[in-house]
């Protein structure tokens, strides 16, 4: 299999991983698909080129590939449901709107999918987890910002338009709940803008897996609106008008991340 990921390491004890920006698909996937899910329409689009400021905040990124249409990097790799009601899988079987993603007998075999698991899913988790490690060895502390979007409006899987900025935590679990009121603060700031913390987003299977902040290791889930940044329909184009004052937010939220563990750590 051709190249699955995109890491890049930085200089600061932050990590920014974005497991739904892949456009990749295997074979068997592309084959598969209906005619309505060939534009990737639940990709988290332009995510690396909104965050390109990173490389200079000093951050080290991880990016998938492959899309989530092949296996879903933020699932456990043994699909356990991570929501009660409307959700997808670690193979996802519908789009957010809940049509099939596949034409029918056309899903890639099981033998395909433990192909996905072994050679997609799991370098990207070994990935995170040894540039966590290596973080926290090298700080003795570690930050991790998963980095979503989606579509504003989606009645298939929740009422009305979402906020525009959705932080997760895992009703705190993940990461300092001082951490997350200084970066719900941020937001405050920006009232141009809507957000909510651990609304109909807590935190997916990273943010839960790999946030422990018992270890120094915090984590912390970001769906943004896409209507935030770009056009929510094809052709997916981005918007640098919108995004440049979404920018302003994202970098104030990475910065204020690592001010906050540089003082609650040397303190």
């Amino acid at each position: 299999m051709d190249k699955v990921l995109n890491f890049k390491q930085g200089r600061v004890p932050l990590l920014i991983s974005m497991p739904h920006a892949g456009v990749r698909l295997t074979p068997a996937v592309e084959s598969g698909l209906i005619p309505a899910a060939k534009s990737l329409p639940d990709t988290d689009w332009h995510i690396p080129q909104l965050y390109d400021f990173a490389e200079e905040l000093g951050a080290s990124t991880l990016a998938a590939e492959y899309s989530r249409f092949v296996i879903d990097l933020n699932r456990p790799s043994d699909d356990k449901p991570l929501y009660a009601g409307a959700t997808t899988g670690l193979y996802p079987a519908t789009l957010f709107d809940g049509i099939p993603l596949f034409q029918q007998g056309l899903e890639p075999s099981d033998e395909e999918r433990a192909t996905y698991l072994q050679q997609i899913w799991t370098p990207y988790h070994r990935t995170l987890q040894e540039e966590l490690a290596r973080l926290k060895a090298e700080f003795g502390y570690a930050l991790l910002f998963d980095a979503h979007s989606i579509r504003s409006i989606i009645p298939h899987l929740f009422d009305g338009k979402l906020p525009d900025f959705n932080l997760g935590t895992f009703n705190g679990a993940s990461c300092d709940p001082q951490l997350a009121s200084q970066l719900e603060a941020i937001c405050a700031r920006h009232d141009q803008f809507s957000h909510v913390l651990n609304g109909r987003f807590k935190g997916g299977h990273i943010t839960r897996q790999y946030g422990n902040p018992a270890q120094n290791i915090h984590a912390v889930q970001l769906e943004l609106c896409q209507s935030t940044y770009m056009e929510e329909f094809e052709p997916f184009r981005y918007r640098a008008d919108l995004a440049e004052p979404t920018r302003v937010v994202l970098r104030e939220l990475l910065q204020g991340y690592l001010a906050w563990a540089k003082s609650h750590y040397s303190a």
